[in-house]
């Protein structure tokens, strides 16, 4: 049997914030959608080394390969933007947040809670977008692809950016309730 191993939330690994209640809830949940979203990429690798060894040793390409590809990039991206919300890793200038956590911690801490908010604004209008294009998509059960070559329904790359947005809308507006509470922000 392994020996447990403590993880301790400072060290970067954990954000601080999860081993709260509804951190944790949130944070398992966004972890379990990017980890749903790093099998993708592996299979995605090894659709491609495939249809790239069918095309050139045999010349006989795998159908389909460039739709999915195309698709389940956006789809990966919204499987994972929530526990990089969560873990503070969304792309920003760390270098000038920490000069300003320096000189006014306080000023950091309104900056990463705006971020948050910011964040989950941006969210939300692209949910609000995603919403009917998800119904349409179920309702008139709408495919991409060369019809009678290779179609796939939308459906549930549609339903995938909704759930996504959705998970990342709460890690914002949680980030930021979270930041916006703690004396010197939330450890990124």
């Amino acid at each position: 049997m392994a020996d447990d191993i403590e993880i301790k939330a400072d060290d970067g690994t954990v954000p601080p914030f999860a081993t709260a209640p509804v951190g944790a809830v949130l944070g398992n949940a966004a972890n379990a959608l990017s980890a749903i979203g790093t099998v993708w990429i592996g299979l995605m690798m090894v659709m491609i080394v495939v249809d790239v060894i069918g095309r050139n040793l045999f010349n006989a390409p795998v159908t389909g390969v460039a739709e999915i590809a195309g698709r389940s990039v956006v789809a990966i991206v919204f499987l994972q933007i929530a526990a990089a919300v969560m873990q503070g890793r969304l792309t920003r200038a760390d270098f000038l947040i920490r000069r300003i956590q320096r000189a006014s911690p306080g000023m950091a801490r309104f900056l990463d809670t705006l971020f948050a908010l910011v964040g989950a604004l941006v969210f939300a209008m692209i949910l609000l977008a995603s919403w009917p294009n998800m119904m349409e998509a179920w309702t008139t059960a709408d495919f991409f692809g060369v019809q009678g070559v290779f179609t796939i329904p939308t459906f549930p790359f549609r339903v995938i950016t909704v759930i996504g947005c959705s998970m990342a809308l709460l890690a914002c507006l949680y980030r930021a309730t979270i930041t916006w509470r703690t004396p010197n922000g939330a450890a990124a």
